[in-house]
């Protein structure tokens, strides 16, 4: 079994989640080129190692960042984006 730690709620299954994808940096609003929005939408890095992803949480509502070893599945950290 695999244990995900909502910043919310606390170490929760993991079946109660779903995934949204590795973070990535969104484009500027004056970037209108096809290619740069064809990236950002459609193209994944998968590194080996850390990556950096979005989860939600159904129970509570809410999208947090995970810190994830792709490797061995290890969950380093959860945390909510700072405000801004």
């Amino acid at each position: 079994m695999i244990l995900l730690t909502c910043p919310n709620c606390g170490q929760r299954n993991v079946s109660e989640f779903r995934f949204g994808g590795e973070t990535v940096q969104r484009p500027s609003p004056t970037e209108t080129t096809r290619a740069t929005w064809a990236e950002y939408l459609y193209m994944r890095k998968n590194v080996l190692g850390v990556q950096s992803e979005w989860w939600y949480h159904g129970a509570c509502g809410c999208w947090f960042i995970a810190e994830r070893h792709t490797k061995t599945q290890e969950i380093l950290e959860t945390y909510f984006l700072p405000e801004k």
